[in-house]
């Protein structure tokens, strides 16, 4: 009987164990992008730069950052998912709406573009 329960729990643990395997992302938008655009009332008063950065990663989340003279001003998670070779960006906190973007290629850099054709972000 003895071995039959230790048969049992060492079956029952490989089982466990294969189940809880995260299957491998390799997506295109992993990574770091970035965006820096000069906000009207700033540039106003310091001429500084606001940048922001959203660092997509494996598990289909992510983190964002705005960024005024170097400094955090603004941080929030984000979940993406893709369908169809667009990318849907959902944030955690704020008042951010989601937001639809495909990745593009050019000759030289990678972005993220809207469904407008403005870009969102470059890669870093």
């Amino acid at each position: 009987m003895r071995r039959f329960f230790y048969t049992l729990a060492v079956v029952g643990f490989i089982a466990v164990c294969n189940c809880s395997r995260i299957p491998e992302n390799n997506d295109p938008v992993l990574g770091i992008w970035v965006r820096t655009d000069l906000n009207d009332d700033i540039a106003k008063n310091t001429d500084s730069p606001i940048s922001e950065e959203w660092i997509f990663n494996d598990v289909y989340l992510g983190r964002y950052h705005q960024y005024s003279e170097n400094e955090v001003v603004f941080l929030t998670d984000f979940r993406w998912e893709v369908v169809d070779d667009v990318y849907t960006i959902s944030y955690s906190q704020g008042d951010l709406p989601p937001v639809k973007v495909s990745l593009k290629h050019s000759s030289d850099s990678e972005m993220l573009q809207l469904e407008s054709g403005e870009v969102f972000a470059i890669r870093r």
